[in-house]
């Protein structure tokens, strides 16, 4: 016979919700600026050429900042997702494939975009 307790036991809190809610928070607030400041850029250079909008690119502190929108961005992405697929996905398979294929997705997409905005700076 099993006792209440018993049966909660080793099924509580996995001790990363707090750190997660809170990286969470952080990235949503660095999103701000970086995208106030991505907004304004895409303004001022609406009607420039191509040549134009990649001399501006290949400014230091332009791709630097245009690296933190994009790791940041995803990151958040990756994070609210995993949200969602543990709080909506049935059955453990297929979360465990769909945190993978977030991902793996999310990091491609880092790792393609790191490699464009570097070639364009350097």
């Amino acid at each position: 016979m099993r006792t209440p307790i018993s049966k909660v036991r080793g099924q509580g809190s996995a001790k990363n919700g707090t750190h997660h809610f809170w990286v969470q928070r952080v990235t949503a607030v660095a999103l701000i600026p970086l995208c106030m400041w991505f907004l304004c850029a895409l303004m001022f250079h609406m009607g420039n050429d191509r040549a134009e909008v990649l001399a501006w690119l290949s400014q230091p502190l332009v791709a630097i900042l245009f690296i933190l929108l994009i790791m940041s961005g995803l990151y958040h992405l990756k994070l609210g997702l995993q949200v969602v697929i543990e709080d909506y996905v049935n059955g453990e398979g297929c979360k465990l494939f769909s945190q993978l294929a977030v991902t793996l997705g999310c990091s491609v997409i880092a790792v393609a975009s790191l490699f464009a905005v570097l070639k364009i700076a350097l």
